[in-house]
């Protein structure tokens, strides 16, 4: 009978699955202040997208489902500034596009997409969307993220590129297809249209987006230099593995949550 040594974990990781002291998610005793959280995560994530510069006129949004009736999803109102949002100008939606909290109007495309994805995939809490230079020149060229990185490599074997185009996101038939066409990735690139990206949070959500639009910089610079050299297969995984981690998604959105809250108090007006 043989029996397996497990050696102790170096003092300097922590018991956690990429060995860094990530606190767990808090936990909420009622509806009341889950919903408060969320919608104050959401204020404070448009106003990042205003200040990184990722707004477009009208285009973009973020959503996040209501923890308590599931068929419904708080998201930026039609027409209101990501610069200018607060917790209260946030709109909840229902399954059939109808405002039911808020005093604003929503987004067509917003719903016919966030609807659709909300629906088809449970696991997704969260979606953010935006039109940003770099997204939208890397899916002009037809090409999805390549492991050029460790950051890249978390979307490695998790992303995927949307190619069907048939005019603004109005319909729900189109939204569909994109929700379908996400299947269990993180990330869908939508060519002449921008990025999409989803998590089990909106924290995790919006950290993907920021990094994949990031990745997307790196590979256009690199790609215009030269041939990029890209992981192994073997590297990719291991990468992932660190980089790709859900819980450390969560957790790099709430640096940002502290630099945004302290810069921009007035996003939490209720």
């Amino acid at each position: 009978m043989s029996t397996t040594v497990t050696e102790p974990r170096p003092a300097y990781l922590a018991d956690t699955a990429t060995g860094l002291p990530i606190p767990g998610e808090p936990h909420f005793a009622t509806y009341e202040e889950a919903r408060r959280h969320r919608k104050q995560r959401l204020a404070a994530a448009l106003r990042l997208f205003g200040k990184y510069g990722f707004g477009e006129g009208i285009s973009g949004h973020i959503s996040v489902r209501d923890p308590e009736h599931e068929d419904r999803f708080w998201v930026n109102p039609f027409g209101v500034s990501f610069n200018q949002v607060r917790v209260a100008d946030l709109i909840c939606v229902d399954s059939t596009g109808r405002v039911v909290s808020g005093r604003h109007p929503v987004n067509p495309s917003a719903f016919v997409i966030h609807s659709q994805i909300h629906e088809l995939h449970p696991g997704a809490t969260a979606a953010a969307h935006g039109h940003t230079p770099h997204s939208r020149a890397l899916g002009a060229l037809g090409r999805l993220l390549e492991p050029i990185d460790q950051e890249s490599a978390a979307f490695y074997g998790r992303q995927v590129l949307y190619g069907d185009y048939e005019g603004p996101s109005v319909s729900v038939a189109q939204g569909r297809d994109i929700a379908e066409k996400l299947g269990d990735n993180r990330a869908i690139l939508l060519r002449h249209h921008g990025l999409i990206t989803v998590g089990g949070s909106l924290d995790e959500a919006v950290h993907w987006f920021f990094t994949y639009d990031s990745c997307a910089q790196v590979q256009l610079l690199a790609q215009a230099a030269g041939t990029p050299q890209t992981f192994t297969h073997e590297q990719a995984l291991a990468a992932r593995e660190g980089f790709g981690n859900e819980q450390l998604g969560w957790f790099s959105f709430q640096l940002l949550w502290n630099e945004i809250v302290a810069e921009q108090p007035d996003l939490l007006e209720e």
